[in-house]
């Protein structure tokens, strides 16, 4: 018999493997990988790598699974960015800095520790359970073979587990009727999100977007006079944040409590290493 999962389980496992996950997109490593094959803006980079596992596709497809980035932006640099690279191509640059980042932040001796080989094969075994239907990101990056080196293969079922609660979590969105920019702003006014400067910066947004959203989500009476979420802002962040966890509910069941447990601990303490190597800029989150 199955030992229920403790609350929010998912979800905190989630929220060490995700960031596992993103640290190749701020590495110096991505930028000459994607640099040498052509591909030398950081967007054209982004948008590049993780849509490459759905093929050479147009922008229209981009914005619709990346959600929270501004469609100008996206068609700036695709479809152009698979005239300078394939993505088959672009997924092994991918790969190289993936494996750069890794070595340089965890150091040889805990890229081939028993404690990343065993996390490896828990990721993996989690995502057993994730499924395709409606879930393009998840889909595609499912189809991509799993890496034979422990830590690539870490990082592998990291990605799925990300992007197959992503895919949930912009059916979320959409059922709390958050359009791109309101997402970002009522999610950075929770403390937890990318803060504004971050977001403007990267995802092609304008102050002007931005003042725009804040306005509506305090007609809303979501956000205060201060920018702050009010009670029912609160309410509705929760209500998409146990909802995502309701979506992606079925991988870490098949994992069982104790095997989720494990792989958080793990994955906690793979990712302290990389924090403490400053895989992340200061003050990408917050909202300042």
């Amino acid at each position: 018999m199955t030992t229920p999962l403790p609350e929010r389980a998912g979800r905190r496992c989630h929220n060490v493997l995700n960031p596992l996950h993103s640290t190749h997109y701020f590495s110096p490593d991505l930028g000459r990988e994607l640099a040498d094959v052509g591909i030398d803006d950081s967007s054209g980079a982004y948008f590049a790598v993780r849509a490459a596992a759905m093929g050479a596709v147009g922008p229209g497809t981009v914005t619709a699974t990346f959600y929270n980035f501004r469609h100008e932006l996206v068609a700036r640099h695709v479809p152009a960015v698979w005239e300078k690279a394939s993505p088959k191509t672009v997924l092994a640059a991918r790969a190289r800095a993936v494996d750069a980042t890794w070595r340089r932040l965890l150091g040889e001796d805990v890229l081939t520790s028993k404690e990343v080989a065993e996390a490896a094969e828990l990721a993996l075994r989690a995502a057993e359970a994730c499924t395709r239907t409606a879930r393009p990101l998840y889909a595609a990056h499912a189809d991509l073979p799993v890496p034979d080196a422990p830590h690539l293969a870490l990082w592998h079922g990291a990605t799925l587990l990300r992007e197959h609660r992503g895919d949930g979590h912009l059916a979320a969105l959409l059922d709390a009727e958050l359009d791109p920019v309101e997402a970002l702003v009522s999610h950075t006014a929770t403390g937890k999100g990318m803060a504004p400067k971050w977001a403007l910066g990267t995802r092609g947004w304008s102050r002007t977007h931005w003042d725009a959203a804040v306005e509506r989500l305090r007609e809303r009476g979501l956000l205060d006079s201060e920018g702050e979420l009010t009670e029912a802002g609160v309410d509705l962040r929760k209500e998409i944040e146990d909802r995502t966890d309701r979506l992606d509910r079925a991988p870490y069941q098949h994992l069982g409590a104790a095997g989720v447990e494990r792989l958080t601990e793990l994955a906690r303490g793979i990712l302290m290493r990389a924090l403490a190597a400053g895989a992340f800029p200061e003050g990408m989150t917050g909202k300042g």
